[in-house]
């Protein structure tokens, strides 16, 4: 079946139809991975956008329940160069097309992605639609992708996020030879206790801190810093997430009031809202950052570390009151990509040391939180 990509500009993009046979709407970026689809389809961070990934074969070794992020896809559709239509690998359960049809997500395929993200590049990011059918309307799709609600502004956290508060379970192995990578990486040392916000919280974020001794308590986007005080942890972490930060008044209150009482740490959405609670402003990347290969020049150790990243807002240096440390630099833009204050504990990144999928460079930044929470008992 044909299928079309339109953007709100009037720029039409032809292939062929995959996954579900329906249509779909959401802000479209692109991904610079060269792997792990699978992780891309179920980060909760891509609620509301459509993913053109630059890897040219996409589905090649299939999808399994190990490799996800989330319980199910984020993204609202899917436009590859080559979409495979069988897997290829020992641990593949279910080929791509069939995994994204069950969960309703529409991939447009045969299309040239070069194309799309040399457009997207040149022009930023632009709302768009994808139908699959005979005799699509192209000026009615146009349309409907100018009417999509605009991506600034938007609350897609508390979309994503738990509705209800839980214990993640760390003793279930994550992959199908049972060597799970939830083996603390502390010797000898007594297990803490973190309060995990969740924004879109990525399942390997979670996995990271188990390796630390870590117990994670997960809790909705809205609920008050008083009910997490009251749960006496030894740490706050606030996840990457969907969105705007500018609307998450809610989280901003969060981490004023959290602020100097407990050790924090952020991940992308976490540290805009650490930006913005601290004084600081943010704004919209032309493009976006997304994908698996962005050098980061970290000032604290003189140290260039490659990183996975997937954000479209960023938070201005500039606008930072001065008992804020800028520790890190996207050396592609020059954008900033960490912080921590000078005086308390706490401390954020603007990408993903999780690295699911991505190098593991920045798998230190848990160690250090464990260490801040350390420091801070004593």
């Amino acid at each position: 079946m044909q299928a079309i990509l339109a953007l709100e500009d009037g720029r039409i993009f032809r292939g062929k139809s995959f996954g579900a046979r329906a249509e779909c709407s959401g802000e479209v970026v692109f991904n610079t991975s060269l792997t792990g689809y699978q992780e891309i389809f179920t980060d909760p961070s891509y609620a509301g956008q459509i993913v053109v990934l630059t890897n040219p074969h996409i589905g090649n070794y299939g999808t399994t329940p190990h490799d996800a992020e989330a319980k199910r896809p984020y993204i609202e559709g899917l436009v590859t160069r080559e979409f495979s239509p069988m897997s290829s690998n020992w641990r593949s359960t279910q080929v791509a097309d069939e995994y994204l049809e069950r969960y309703g997500v529409p991939v447009i395929a045969e299309v040239d992605t070069r194309a799309v993200v040399r457009h997207l590049r040149a022009n930023g990011v632009m709302r768009g639609v994808i139908a699959s059918g005979d005799n699509l309307d192209v000026d009615a799709l146009v349309a409907r992708a100018r009417a999509i609600k605009k991506m600034e502004g938007t609350d897609l956290a508390s979309v994503v996020s738990t509705k209800e508060a839980y214990t993640w379970d760390a003793t279930e192995p994550k992959n199908q030879t049972g060597d799970s990578l939830l083996k603390s990486t502390v010797d000898g040392a007594d297990p803490l206790h973190v309060v995990a916000y969740d924004f879109g919280i990525k399942e390997n974020i979670l996995r990271m801190l188990a390796r630390e001794n870590i117990n994670v308590t997960v809790v909705p986007a809205r609920t008050p810093a008083e009910d997490v005080l009251a749960m006496n942890p030894d740490g706050v972490f606030f996840s990457n997430g969907p969105g705007d930060p500018e609307p998450l008044d809610y989280a901003i209150e969060t981490v004023q009031k959290l602020k100097g009482k407990k050790p924090l740490f952020g991940i992308c959405l976490g540290h805009q809202i650490f930006g913005l609670a601290l004084g600081g402003k943010t704004y919209k990347l032309k493009f976006g950052h997304h994908g698996g290969n962005h050098p980061i020049m970290n000032h604290q150790t003189g140290k260039v570390e490659i990183t996975a990243q997937n954000h479209n807002f960023n938070v201005d240096p500039d606008s930072l009151p001065g008992d804020v440390e800028k520790t890190h630099t996207n050396l592609n833009d020059q954008t900033l990509a960490g912080l921590k204050h000078k005086t308390d504990p706490m401390f954020s990144v603007q990408y993903h040391p999780e690295a699911s999928p991505g190098p593991h460079d920045s798998h230190y930044l848990f160690k250090d939180f464990r260490k801040m929470m350390e420091e801070w008992k004593r």
